[in-house]
This record gives structure tokens, sequence and C-alpha cells, in this order.
């Protein structure tokens, strides 16, 4: 029997599985937290599986996206980056992921992790909500907001309120699978806040 899932993922087959296995799990690692981070900044302004389909070219090219590498990287990679067909060679958004390391280490300084800094916006407790259908998800929120403004003011890039309530499908910072969805109340969104995340979850929003 098919089981019955969330209709944006519908009819790709890496699509579903992403859907099935990673999107929506809560996570506490801030490595994947980054990942997801740069991912996003990425998809600005474009469609996720576009992201997706690269996932690996982009492992690949920022250092299996090792925060404390990129934060160091000079003009050469810079420039090795833009000419990588594999990724999207947008000098804006390679900058930013650069930028966004930087500033990942001085929340991490600042809070001891950027986990324990992300997680406190939903008092370290994911947002369950109950949608029948995945139209009804909102782009954004009172809390992508927030957390918007607040890396904004940190000195983060392409952290749009658009970007960040994205970011806090796929972390699991909130439940946007719909209520018929077989993900929907599975025991992942029973974690505690700090539980361990399944082994190697890949990034990615709607």
């Amino acid at each position: 029997m098919q089981k019955h899932k969330c209709g944006w993922c519908i009819g790709d087959s890496l699509y579903e599985s992403y859907h099935d296995t990673e999107w929506g799990v809560p996570l506490h690692d801030d490595q994947l937290l980054f990942e997801f981070l740069v991912l996003e900044t990425f998809q600005a302004g474009l469609s996720w599986i576009t992201i997706l389909r690269k996932r690996e070219n982009f492992r690949m090219a920022f250092d299996n996206f090792d925060y404390k590498i990129i934060a160091n990287y000079n003009e050469a990679k810079r420039e090795e980056l833009l000419q990588n067909a594999g990724i999207i060679r947008n000098k804006l958004k390679v900058n930013s992921a650069i930028v966004n390391a930087q500033k990942f280490i001085e929340i991490q300084k600042e809070f001891g992790s950027f986990d324990t800094y992300i997680w406190s916006f939903v008092n370290n407790t994911p947002i369950k909500n109950s949608r029948n259908n995945h139209k009804d998800c909102p782009a954004t929120t009172e809390i992508s907001d927030k957390i918007s403004k607040d890396l904004k003011k940190r000195g983060f890039k392409f952290v749009g309120s658009t970007v960040m309530y994205a970011f806090m499908q796929a972390t699991g910072m909130v439940n946007d699978h719909i209520v018929s969805c077989f993900r929907y109340g599975e025991e992942c969104y029973n974690l505690t806040p700090k539980a361990k995340s399944p082994a190697s979850p890949k990034p990615g929003i709607i």
C-alpha cells in the first residue's frame, strides 16, 4: 500500500526520498545546520530541486561544508568556486557563504553553539502545525521574521525571512508535513531538543 505524502515531493524520486527520510527531522549538529544554511542561501530565487540535484557538487566544492575552512577562503578559492559549473556560480552567494561561515563562528563563541542560538527562537521545541494541504504553508512567519532580522543584524547575508522559514522546516524547527502524510506523526518529531540526528541527513527546503 502506497504511503500518503506531502504533495510538493510527488513525482520525482529524488524529491520523494528527501521528503521521506530527511525533511523536517530536528537537527542539533552545528555542521549540519551550517550545511542547511549554505544550501538554502544558494536556493534563494531558485527551486529547491535545483539545489538538491547539485547537493553533492556543493559538498565537494565547499570542503564538506566545514565552516572553519570556509571562513578562511581566499580570493583564489572564490574564483575557483565561480568557475565551478557544478554549483550555482553567483558571486554574491559565494561571498555570502564565506561571510556567513565567519559570522557562524562568532555565534558559536557567544552562545556555545549555533544550535543553542537558533533553537532558542522556538524554545527548544519543534512547532507542530496541522495543515491539510502543503499549499497552506506560509512563506514566512513572525518567528522567521525575527530570526532573519537578528541574523542580518549580526552580518549574515541572504538570510531573508523566506529563506529562514524554509530553514526551519528543513531542520525540524517546525513540522509542516500535512496531517495525512505518513511522516507527520512519526517518532522523529518527538525527539528531545538535544537528541541525536539521524545518520548523514542532507539539507534542503521545499
